[in-house]
């Protein structure tokens, strides 16, 4: 039987120089924000204090709402978004859309910057980068103008290859089989 590790039996590692990183999650995979998500729980267990903003996340609920509102006053989530951009059933316009997106960056500028987080995340900055609902200048900005121990986490589908180049670490998830192409509906606390 295993024994159980207890925190007073864990050593903290302490780098000996703490960076700020920044993390690209793309790829046309299942798990992009469910790997940044991970990345926020890691972050509390370590008393880091972590923002999300979700570009395009917010017509439709989504566990992440309510589950980061278990970690306290660590973590702040801003589901900006209006939905997918361009999908059959989005009822607003293109038009919207990037006025949303525009304001989802000035939003992100101003937590950046505000001394608060230790970690920001921009859920699906790449998928509006690729609609063009921001543009690549205000994506490199924020990544050039990131604090320097603050860590950058930018997810989405078709991540740019100038923001692939900035980045410190880039992930991509690869989709090999999906539930939903077996005609399986998707399922709470697993695809949203």
């Amino acid at each position: 039987m295993p024994i159980p590790i207890t925190p007073s039996k864990i050593d903290k590692l302490t780098p000996i120089k703490p960076q700020g990183l920044v993390v690209v999650i793309t790829g046309n995979g299942k798990g992009k924000t469910t790997s940044a998500m991970g990345m926020v729980l890691r972050a509390s267990g370590h008393g880091l204090r972590t923002c999300i903003i979700q570009f395009m996340k917010g017509d439709l609920y989504s566990g992440e709402w309510d589950g980061v509102k278990l970690l306290g006053e660590l973590v702040e989530l801003h589901a900006t978004g209006m939905g997918f951009c361009g999908l059959q059933d989005n009822r607003y316009t293109r038009e919207q859309h990037r006025t949303n997106a525009q304001a989802a960056v000035e939003l992100a500028r101003e937590q950046m910057n505000s001394g608060r987080y230790d970690l920001l995340i921009l859920d699906e900055i790449n998928n509006a980068l690729k609609l063009k609902l921001v543009d690549l200048e205000q994506v490199v900005t924020l990544i050039n103008d990131k604090p320097e121990r603050m860590h950058l986490v930018l997810t989405g589908r078709d991540a740019h290859p100038e923001v692939i180049e900035l980045a410190d670490t880039v992930s991509e998830v690869c989709e090999i089989k999906h539930a939903y192409r077996q005609k399986i509906e998707p399922q709470p606390g697993i695809d949203y």
